[in-house]
C-alpha cells in the first residue's frame, strides 16, 4: 500500500499542473478548453524529440512550456478572432495537435528510457521531492502573478469583461494570456509524465480534461468555507486526492479497463455532494435571517 500511495502522490503531483492550467481555463475564464487533450501530449513529444537531439531535459521542459502558449494561442485565435464556439476551437485545436504530435517525432510512442530526463539528472534527489519543489516554484509564480494588475484583470475578465472594457483594457488580451498559460501548464505536466512512466504516446491525453475537472471539483470540496486556500493550492490537493482514490481503487483489484467510469462516477459524486452542501448552505441562510 505504500508504494501505490506514494506512487499516486507522484503522478497526483504531475497532475497538479494540469489542474492548475484547466482552472484558469474552467474557473476563471469560465472556458471549456478540450485542447488540454492535445496539448498534454503535445508537452511529451516536444521534450522526447528535444532529448533525443541530444539536447539538455531542461530545454526540452522548457520548449515544452513554450509549445504549448503556441497551443493556447491558436485556441485564442479560433475563438476570439475566428469567432469560433471556445469549446469547438478547442476540439479544433486538439485535432489539429494530434497531427502535430505524430509528426514531432515521426512515431505515435516514443521510449525515453535511454534519454537523459530531469529524474535521471538529478537522481541523487527522490523523485516526489523534484516533484514537489517544481509544483511549489510553480504554485508561487502563479499565485504572485494573480496579485499582479495583469493578473487581477485575468480573473477580473472572466467575471466581467465589461468592468475590463470600462477601465480601459481589451479583455480579449486577457483572454489570451489565460488560455495560453493554461495550455503552458498543461503541457509541461504532459512532459513531466512522459519522463515519470518513460515514454511518450500518442493516446496520452485522452480524458486529460475528465482527470483535470476531477481534481479541480474534488480540490473545492476541502475547507470550502474557508478563503484561506488558493485556488491553486485547492487544484493541488484535488490532484494528490484524486490519484491517491484511483491508486487505492486500482490496488483493491479494480480492472484497469474501468478506470474511465470509475473517474467520471467519482467526479459526479463529488458534484453532488457540493451542490447538496450549497443547498444546506443556503437553508442554513434564510433560517438565520428568519430567525
Amino acid at each position: 500500500m505504500g508504494a501505490v500511495l506514494m506512487a499516486s502522490l507522484e503522478i497526483g503531483l504531475i497532475f497538479s499542473l494540469l489542474a492548475i492550467g484547466v482552472m484558469l481555463t474552467y474557473k476563471i475564464l469560465d472556458i471549456a478548453d478540450l485542447s488540454v487533450e492535445g496539448t498534454f501530449p503535445l508537452g511529451a513529444f516536444v521534450f522526447s524529440s528535444v532529448v533525443m537531439n541530444g539536447l539538455s531535459p531542461y530545454l526540452g521542459m522548457l520548449l515544452s512550456f513554450c509549445a504549448g502558449l503556441l497551443a493556447g494561442f491558436l485556441t485564442f485565435v479560433l475563438y476570439k478572432k475566428l469567432k469560433i464556439a471556445p469549446i469547438l476551437a478547442g476540439i479544433l485545436t486538439m485535432t489539429i495537435l494530434y497531427s502535430v504530435n505524430l509528426r514531432i517525432t515521426g512515431s505515435s510512442n516514443v521510449p525515453l528510457n535511454n534519454y537523459d530526463t530531469i529524474f535521471s539528472k538529478l537522481e541523487f534527489l527522490p523523485k516526489v521531492v523534484i516533484l514537489i519543489v517544481i509544483v511549489v516554484l510553480l504554485k508561487i509564480i502563479m499565485d504572485t502573478f494573480f496579485k499582479t494588475e495583469k493578473g487581477y484583470l485575468l480573473i477580473v475578465t472572466g467575471d466581467n469583461e465589461s468592468l475590463v472594457k470600462s477601465l480601459g483594457k481589451n479583455p480579449d488580451v486577457y483572454t489570451m494570456v489565460g488560455l495560453m498559460l493554461a495550455n503552458g501548464l498543461v503541457s509541461l505536466s504532459g512532459c513531466l509524465m512522459a519522463q515519470y512512466q518513460g515514454f511518450a504516446d500518442a493516446q496520452m491525453g485522452a480524458t486529460m480534461i475528465v482527470t483535470a475537472l476531477a481534481s479541480i471539483i474534488i480540490g473545492d470540496t476541502f475547507m470550502k468555507n474557508s478563503r484561506k486556500l488558493k485556488m491553486t493550492t485547492r487544484a493541488i490537493i484535488g490532484a494528490i486526492a484524486y490519484r491517491i482514490i484511483i491508486g487505492i481503487a486500482i490496488d483493491l483489484g479494480l480492472n484497469p479497463n474501468d478506470l474511465k467510469a470509475v473517474t467520471a462516477i467519482t467526479v459526479i459524486i463529488f458534484i453532488l455532494y457540493n451542490n447538496v452542501s450549497a443547498v444546506g448552505m443556503s437553508k442554513l441562510k434564510n433560517i438565520n435571517t428568519r430567525a
